[in-house]
């Protein structure tokens, strides 16, 4: 076996591998968002539209409810923050982000009744904020767990691509997290039907499940699923004699 024939496998292992696990956080915030948008009455991954809702409520004299809309969104924020610092040095950083959204959805789950209700609220936010460290890129192509328009549109200017005669594929991956959230919506939204609050409970046992898949892969796979910035080396060129 040639060594660039071994580099292909590994390099379609690794895209196999995101690609499901991919599938399976988006299926998560599908579900979870679904099911806390009827239990709540707001999104809780969905800023944008927390946002437009915050301005609209502004605009009619509802200052409470836009400001707990605008709490979201810091609350979300700092989500995105903690999964950065929950993975900082983590040899398995896909499997500690996922084990700490599940034990923030299991919180969520226990506090009920309208005494707790922002605070539940607030809870899967952080969840679903924290969720997006988990997995950042697949293979160099950006990735979004949470909200699907970016990936919709990379979608799309990957058709335009190919029909102008781009050689590149690899754009087809940018449908999985919205099919990954798109049927976990549908799961999410019966499911509350069904069970009303319980469905958190099924959201953390989803979200564990899921890091216990990730701690079986090799460390240095879930290294690769993360983005991480190279600084740029500065050369210092050496001062010509006068």
């Amino acid at each position: 076996m040639t060594i660039e024939r071994r580099r292909r496998i590994i390099r379609r292992r690794r895209t196999a591998t995101g690609t499901v696990l991919v599938a399976g956080i988006s299926f998560l915030a599908g579900m979870t968002d679904a099911a806390g948008l009827l239990i709540s009455g707001s999104f809780v991954s969905f800023m944008s539209g927390n946002t437009t809702r915050a301005a609209v409520a502004l605009a009619g004299g509802e200052a409470g409810y836009a400001l707990v809309l605008l709490g979201a969104l810091f609350v979300f924020v700092a989500g995105n923050a903690l999964g950065i610092i929950v993975a900082h040095n983590a040899a398995r950083r896909t499997f500690r982000v996922l084990l700490g959204a599940a034990l923030i959805l299991g919180l969520a789950a226990m506090a009920t009744g309208p005494a707790l209700a922002t605070l539940q609220f607030y809870g899967i936010v952080l969840a679903m904020g924290l969720v997006n460290a988990a997995v950042e890129h697949i293979e160099g192509l950006p990735i979004g767990l949470t909200y699907v328009t970016g990936a919709l549109s990379r979608f799309g200017r990957g058709i335009g691509g190919w029909i102008v005669g781009s050689p590149r594929r690899d754009w087809a991956v940018q449908i999985v997290p919205w099919l990954g959230m798109a049927t976990g919506g549908i799961c999410g939204a019966f499911l509350e039907r069904a069970l009303g609050t319980g469905v958190l409970w099924l959201a953390c046992t989803l979200a564990a499940v899921l890091a216990a898949f990730t701690f079986f892969i090799p460390p240095r796979m879930q290294q690769r699923l993360a983005h991480r910035s190279m600084p740029q080396k500065t050369t210092i060129q050496p001062r010509p004699d006068a």
